[in-house]
């Protein structure tokens, strides 16, 4: 799917359009530029699963889960972190094997660990400071 988004309420809308087809177990891996709307995109698919909790950018904490939807939702950031080692501390492995969705930003950098099944969104910044957002 290819879309182009306009400003930061259509980037969510489609995080919300995704998530409505999510089975539980799905990893979303996030891929853009600083700034491009991945957090914005991932704000979607916590409203699309029914959450009701704020959703916002775990770039410091790594790590935020969301349990107020349908399904839990792990948030995750991976542009911090320099080795896969780190991935095992925060405990990766973990969040994959649990009933719910994770959505993981900067997931290009440690693309080994990332399940083959996951569904990949590009989020480029076009001409016009739109989003041309791609899974």
């Amino acid at each position: 799917m290819k879309r182009l988004a306009h400003g930061p309420e259509e980037t969510r809308a489609l995080g919300r359009e995704l998530s409505l087809a999510l089975p539980e177990n799905s990893v979303i891996g996030l891929c853009g530029d600083l700034g491009a709307g991945k957090t914005e995109f991932v704000k979607g698919i916590a409203d699309g699963l029914g959450s009701i909790d704020p959703v916002t950018s775990p770039t410091f904490a790594l790590v935020h889960e969301y349990r107020s939807g349908r399904l839990p939702l792990f948030h995750m950031d991976f542009y911090r972190l320099e080795t896969a080692k780190e991935l095992d501390e925060i405990g990766f492995d973990d969040y994959l094997r649990q009933w719910g969705i994770c959505a993981i930003e900067w997931a290009d950098r440690f693309p080994d660990r990332i399940p083959r099944d996951a569904i990949r969104v590009e989020i480029q910044i076009s001409p016009g400071n739109e989003r041309l957002i791609v899974w």
